[in-house]
């Protein structure tokens, strides 16, 4: 797997995972990868920064997050991952055979978000069906308050 540093034409950088550079160049040039923050497809590689050591095989240190800026940023992303949830469609358990049919061009593209097993996951990302996970817990809406 390499990982890739992506920009959109809005500015928004995120991170995204592929089997190969092939396989990134392949899915860009299909319109598959969106970014995460407003959906666009104009994506393209950012600037990557090198990983550099201070002494050695040392890691820089870095500055520890406090409490209050963890909240923040966790509440951040809870409220950006809620506005994906509100455009798209539960397919539940449903998930990987209805991402690998939109892939494979068997069933119309469409925004959806479901459960899958981690063996399902990981079968996605090997055959190049562009899904990401969700970072904050999600039940099915018939089990919310």
């Amino acid at each position: 797997m390499i990982v890739f540093d992506l920009k959109c034409s809005d500015e928004h950088v995120f991170e995204a995972w592929f089997k190969s550079s092939g396989a990134y160049e392949e899915q860009r040039a299909q319109g598959l990868i969106a970014c995460p923050f407003c959906g666009d497809v104009a994506v393209t590689k950012a600037v990557m920064a090198p990983a550099v050591a201070a002494k050695g095989n040392q890691v820089p240190e870095k500055a520890p997050v406090s409490p209050e800026g963890f909240k923040a940023a966790l509440a951040a992303i809870a409220q950006l991952q809620a506005k994906q949830l509100e455009t798209s469609t539960w397919v539940g358990s449903a998930f990987a055979e209805k991402a690998r049919a939109m892939h494979q061009g068997d069933a119309p593209e469409a925004p959806i978000h479901g459960q899958a097993t981690l063996a399902e996951a990981k079968a996605l990302v090997e055959d190049g069906v562009p899904v990401a996970p969700l970072l904050v817990p999600v039940v099915p809406p018939e089990a919310r308050n």
